[in-house]
């Protein structure tokens, strides 16, 4: 599974797929203080993109990868 869900905290890893996107908007809806951890991720789709824009969930790890986590920041962080 590409996103792991514990209680508060979802955890992504490898590629995030368009599949994802439904359920990461569904989990991030049920919770008050949403938290996710992009550490291990490589690749998200920009569904699942829109997603975390639309419901501003905490990012507590950023991506590994450099160019992941540049693009991630430039775009999920303010200015």
């Amino acid at each position: 599974m590409a996103i792991e869900y514990k209680r508060s905290t979802a955890i992504f890893s490898g590629i995030i797929a368009v599949d994802d996107a439904q359920e990461l908007f569904e989990w991030l809806q049920k919770r008050k203080n949403p938290k996710i951890n992009l550490l291990e991720c490589t690749h998200l789709h920009t569904a699942d993109l829109q997603v975390i824009m639309a419901l501003k969930p905490e990012v507590v790890k950023w991506p590994e990868d450099k160019s992941l986590n540049i693009w991630l920041r430039n775009i999920l962080t303010d200015k």
